[in-house]
């Protein structure tokens, strides 16, 4: 594996989080679409800030090798960034929908 291809596995569990998130909790649906594009950019902006503290692609292949936990995180992250990224969204409107 290599760091492109872990950044990629990310935003893919992004956007299916984000997906799944939508389908089970109907309010929070913006539509395939709409979770889509959250799913990446929640994902990505999570493991970006997440990566600084040595959760990133390049991070799991140091020195070439394959590290397993902080792969487990950077999945883990990635998902809720997904999550997170739907739920904040509505509140949001939400909030700006009472205003």
């Amino acid at each position: 594996m290599t760091g492109t291809l872990i950044s990629l596995i990310s935003i893919f569990l992004g956007i299916i989080a984000a997906n799944l998130t939508a389908f089970f909790y109907n309010k929070c649906s913006f539509g395939f679409t709409g979770n889509t594009l959250i799913g990446v950019f929640g994902s990505i902006f999570l493991i970006k800030s997440f990566g600084k503290l040595g959760f990133d692609p390049w991070a799991i292949m140091l020195n070439g090798k394959f590290h397993a936990i902080p792969f487990v995180v950077n999945v883990i992250v990635s998902c809720a960034g997904g999550v997170f990224g739907i739920i904040l969204l509505k509140y949001l409107i939400n909030k700006k929908a009472d205003n």
